[in-house]
């Protein structure tokens, strides 16, 4: 697809908020959801000529976020592996809120990454089965029943 800056920021202005409220719910952290947002715009733009139809900009752009928060979270990770996880343990017995978070966290990227896709895409960005099954070329109905699927994994692991 070509397109000019202005055509991208008109396309991008339509998502700018569910992308970042994606980004939000998977980093748990308002500055590093602004920075994988903010990569994610920049890795779009420069490959917006392999987007091959324009509707399926929201899809495409929500699919690099996602791998993109991913990638940092994996980063974050190894990080606390190298560096022991009792500050992160500590914080989740002084902030009930926040063990939650990093219980949640875990349990969805324990998914497979359609089922995250679909999950993030649903729960985190306010899509529904068609919209979802559009984006991902599936039929709603089996949108829904992996969406089902996936969250009864997450709620076996948050139990």
């Amino acid at each position: 697809m070509r397109c000019d800056a202005k055509t991208f920021a008109q396309m991008y202005e339509t998502v700018y908020v569910d992308l970042y409220r994606f980004a939000l719910c998977m980093m748990q952290n308002q500055q590093e959801a602004e920075d994988a947002v903010s990569e994610a715009v920049v890795a779009a733009y420069e490959n917006i000529g392999k987007l091959k139809k324009p509707d399926a900009f929201r899809s495409w752009i929500f699919t690099i976020v996602s791998n993109i928060c991913k990638k940092r979270l994996k980063k974050e990770a190894a990080r606390r592996d190298y560096f022991g996880e009792e500050t992160y343990v500590q914080a989740a017995y002084e902030d009930p809120d926040v063990g939650l978070a990093v219980d949640v966290r875990k349990a969805f990227f324990l998914l497979e990454e359609e089922e995250q896709t679909i999950v993030g895409l649903s729960v985190f960005g306010g899509y529904n089965s068609r919209e979802i099954g559009d984006a991902l070329k599936m039929n709603p109905n089996t949108v829904r029943s992996k969406r089902s699927r996936a969250l009864q994994k997450m709620e076996c692991v948050l139990r």
